[in-house]
């Protein structure tokens, strides 16, 4: 069994994946972000140097790479955590074309690859998982829990601003056009789970839907 966990930056993704891990005996396999060369740049740089270097498509097709990686790594075994999907990759690219970040012609190239990555083969492990927890929550706990991960670049205005855009059809994207699994939704506005009562009913949550 696969299961992805999937939503906003700050929600615990990595917490929830680490906890679910411990509790049926598997192994998390990481979203790429320490050592991702291109993140600090998109994050950092001005607007016009991201247009001109074209960071944004390169960063969905580094992070496209090393899903797919991840997804092949995670089907040799048995039981496997992943911390965000390759799916939702889409989601983040679609949501760059939509602000003008990445062309027209840049986003028809990403579908095309990530559909032939994604085809499944008779006779080869199926790629979709079996199950996707998506973390969802306010706008307001989204940046209290960013904050709270002490990262200082991760709150520049610009970058508030993309959060907002990106949370804002995030639910929706999960609730109408997400179909390559059954979803189990969990509202972080309700749980914490640095809190360890807040992680067993996560978990719980979790567990009754395996």
């Amino acid at each position: 069994m696969v299961i992805v966990i999937g939503g906003m930056i700050g929600l615990g993704k990595t917490t929830v994946a680490e906890i679910l891990a411990e509790q049926l005996g598997s192994q998390v396999f990481y979203e790429s972000v320490d050592d991702n060369p291109i993140l600090p740049l998109f994050y950092t740089s001005s607007k016009e140097e991201i247009e001109a270097k074209r960071y944004p498509f390169l960063l969905q097709l580094y992070f496209l790479n090393s899903r797919f990686k991840t997804i092949k790594d995670a089907l040799q075994h048995e039981n496997n955590i992943i911390d965000r999907s390759i799916y939702e990759d889409w989601y983040f690219a679609k949501r760059n074309r939509d602000l003008g970040r990445i062309s027209d012609l840049e986003f028809e190239m990403y579908e095309k690859l990530l559909k032939n990555m994604m085809e499944e083969l008779t006779g080869l492990p199926k790629k979709a998982p079996d199950l996707m927890v998506y973390l969802k929550g306010s706008f307001e706990t989204v940046l209290k829990r960013i904050q709270l991960r002490g990262r200082s670049y991760e709150l520049d205005q610009s970058l508030v601003d993309y959060y907002k855009f990106l949370w804002e059809n995030y639910d929706d994207w999960v609730l109408h056009h997400y179909k390559a699994s059954k979803v189990v939704m969990i509202d972080m506005d309700k749980y914490d789970v640095r809190n360890a009562s807040d992680r067993h009913e996560v978990i719980q949550l979790i567990t009754q839907n395996l």
